[in-house]
């Protein structure tokens, strides 16, 4: 069998992995709204550090099985880690409808974080895999436009659900038949597609980089180069909005004055609009480049957020969502290319594991940030914080991260100047 890259080519299975990672982003998008009401309104839940305790146990478990799902899936392929992050995920919905308290709830987004971290890093990586350099940006694009917009319908529809028929259980009958139908699809036409990255690998065998250890893959990518440092970081810090908008958006928004459904829809917009214009920003950075998109989208994200917590009003939330998911657009994709274009194919998904454990853990660290300063000073002071702190990180982006474009790709000595360790 050839395996020979491109979208075009191989359009049926890199439409089936659409379909998946639609699947992942509904799972996530089911928590979004109702999750945090259920704590305070149901389970009396008052500090706001305990209810983004839920997002903590996600945030370092997703990062954690990042890491080494990417690393397990080049010995063992893309496909059976798939199918095991759907098989981990059944008992969730069981778990949010009986939880009897908060800690429950906990559990559950534990199973959670491992059904992400395995999941939707499988569906990047066939993706990658599938498509090749040429379309690695439009790839990407298409694998978050399909999974964010998955999360946007998922906190929509529930939001609708909890607004007419209760908090607990109707939300999560949809959770059930979503993970019941992907882990479906994920055994029956799912195919491997780890032999097209090893097809890949073959015409770059003379490469230097093309052995290198983990713990060398770890450390290149964490602080050995300063563009993967730059992405990694960045990636930890965007993920400080996603759990503002997970934890403090329905607290604050209701607290406000707006419905449950009115906040779903709040939360739909911001993910909605995150990931529709993400089918145009990954092929954006095939055209002008990566760094550009990276740098503008963590100060325009900053800015939403920024905006959020000095607005009120129903329509001018709702800009101000919007606002943050262009910036999220712009930055998201393309800093998973920039770390894509960066790996040598034999360790790209080991690599790309580095870069979504420090990614994911962001919403650990966002989660106890936002907590405690919600706590200790108020919710609307969390806003302030993670606004200034996508700055800083965009600041850190704009200085030290380099093109990594194939084709507009400046020259990099600092990484060949670095000593890795063996």
């Amino acid at each position: 069998m050839s395996y020979t890259q491109g979208i075009r080519r191989n359009w049926p299975q890199f439409a089936i992995q659409l379909l998946t990672v639609f699947a992942v982003g509904l799972t996530i998008g089911a928590e979004r709204n109702v999750v945090p009401v259920i704590g305070r309104d149901v389970l009396g839940v008052e500090s706001m550090l305990v209810i983004g305790s839920f997002v903590v146990s996600f945030g370092f478990v997703k990062a954690l099985l990042n890491l080494y799902g990417g690393k397990w899936s080049e010995s063992y392929g893309r496909k059976p880690i798939l199918v095991a992050g759907w098989l981990v995920a059944l008992p969730i919905p069981v778990i949010l409808v009986y939880a009897p308290n908060w800690w429950w709830i906990s559990v559950g987004n534990v199973l959670l974080g491992i059904n992400q971290g395995l999941a939707w890093s499988m569906s990047v990586n066939a993706k990658i895999d599938l498509a090749g350099g040429d379309a690695r940006g439009l790839a990407v694009g298409l694998d978050e436009a399909f999974g964010y917009g998955g999360v946007a319908v998922g906190a929509w529809v529930t939001g609708v659900l909890a607004a007419q028929y209760g908090l607990r259980p109707a939300p999560f009958y949809l959770l059930a038949g979503v993970i019941v139908f992907a882990l479906i699809v994920s055994i029956l036409l799912v195919e491997e597609t780890l032999p097209y990255a090893e097809a890949e690998a073959e015409n770059e065998a003379d490469d230097a980089d093309a052995d290198l250890p983990f713990r060398a893959i770890l450390a290149r990518t964490t602080w050995g180069d300063k563009t993967l440092f730059a992405a990694s970081q960045a990636g930890s810090v965007e993920k400080f909005v996603d759990a503002l908008v997970w934890i403090a958006y329905p607290l604050y928004l209701t607290t406000a004055g707006l419905s449950v459904a009115q906040v779903g829809v709040v939360v739909g917009v911001y993910g909605g609009v995150w990931g529709v214009l993400q089918l145009f920003t990954g092929q954006l950075a095939d055209e002008v480049g990566r760094r550009p998109p990276v740098v503008a989208g963590m100060f325009l994200a900053g800015v939403g957020v920024l905006a959020t917590g000095l607005v009120t009003g129903y329509w001018s939330w709702l800009l101000a969502a919007g606002v943050t998911g262009v910036g999220m657009a712009l930055l998201y994709p393309n800093l998973i290319t920039v770390v894509g274009d960066a790996a040598h194919p034999t360790w790209r998904a080991t690599g790309l594991g580095v870069y979504r454990m420090w990614r994911d853990a962001g919403y650990g660290f966002g989660a106890i940030t936002i907590g405690v300063t919600a706590d200790l000073v108020s919710t609307a002071a969390a806003f302030y914080v993670v606004a200034a702190a996508m700055f800083l990180s965009g600041g850190i982006v704009l200085v030290w991260m380099r093109e990594t474009h194939p084709e507009l790709e400046q020259p990099n000595p600092q990484a060949e100047e670095t000593e890795q360790p063996s």
